[in-house]
């Protein structure tokens, strides 16, 4: 599994839902209510989305899993 650069997601749709493609990186939809986004999604041909609230704010974590 490689990580993925999200720092244009974080940027660009601060407290938005977003929809992604399987790739992980392409937004399909955007918006602040995760029904809409949905459905945008399913209108362009996506039924199962990756689905993803993009924080207002980033803050650090340090810990252990």
């Amino acid at each position: 599994m490689v990580a993925k650069n999200w720092t244009p997601l974080f940027k660009k749709y601060k407290g938005q839902w977003v929809a992604l493609k399987d790739d992980e990186v392409t937004v399909i939809s955007h918006g602040t209510e995760v029904k809409k986004v949905i459905n945008d999604a399913s209108k362009k041909g996506f039924d199962k989305p990756i689905l993803f609230k993009v924080p207002s704010k980033i803050l650090a974590y340090v810990g252990s899993a």
